[in-house]
């Protein structure tokens, strides 16, 4: 494991840190303080930038010494060329977008390949909060539904089913539940998915 995915307890960290090459260039969407961009350079080299709009978040970016842009994902990539990043991320903030869809577009055509992260409303505690009369509350769900930043409630398989009728291409995907990998019926016992997407062929 990455320093970085350790100190935060973030596997999704982890894994996208897997997939970054040395040296590749990265846009983190949603980038927060910059932890994720800070210990990808400090593990990979890489040559990242940072999209962030709440202004407190923007200066802690700064602060570790991040290139980042304030602005809101919601208008879209329109500054940046076709192509210019090996990796666009968006990790636990696709839940929480209005455009769904034009994000996830966005960020294929500004990048070699997306990178997405979530939590999996489909996991079996999820169910059962909701069999029990309460919106799930979780490590991966910490909002209570009043004050939740979540807009769209979706799971493993929805968006499975969501990038099959784009024909966009999963080319890897892992799914965990309290820091563990689950390796099979992962739209039940996983709670947080990871997807490594590509450009439809």
């Amino acid at each position: 494991m990455t320093e970085t995915a350790i100190a935060l307890g973030r596997p999704d960290f982890d894994v996208i840190a897997g997939w970054v090459q040395p040296g590749e260039r990265v846009l983190d969407l949603g980038c927060g303080d910059g932890s994720l961009l800070l210990g990808l350079i400090e593990t990979r080299g890489v040559l990242g930038w940072g999209i962030e709009i709440d202004p407190p978040r923007v200066l802690a970016a700064i602060g570790n010494g991040i290139n980042v842009i304030q602005s809101d994902l919601e208008v879209g990539l329109a500054g940046f060329d076709d192509g210019a990043f090996h990796h666009v991320i968006l990790s636990q903030t696709l839940q929480a977008m209005r455009h769904t869809e034009r994000i996830v577009n966005e960020m294929l055509r500004v990048g070699r390949e997306a990178v997405v992260s979530f939590p999996n409303f489909g996991y079996w505690k999820h169910r059962q909060a909701i069999l029990n009369g309460h919106m799930p509350v979780s490590d991966s769900l910490p909002h209570q539904w009043y004050d939740s930043p979540n807009l769209r409630f979706f799971t493993i398989a929805d968006f499975d089913d969501f990038c099959a009728q784009r024909k966009i291409r999963v080319r890897e995907r892992k799914v965990f539940d309290e820091g563990k990998e689950i390796t099979a019926e992962h739209n039940f016992l996983g709670s947080t998915a990871v997807y490594r997407l590509g450009r439809s062929l």
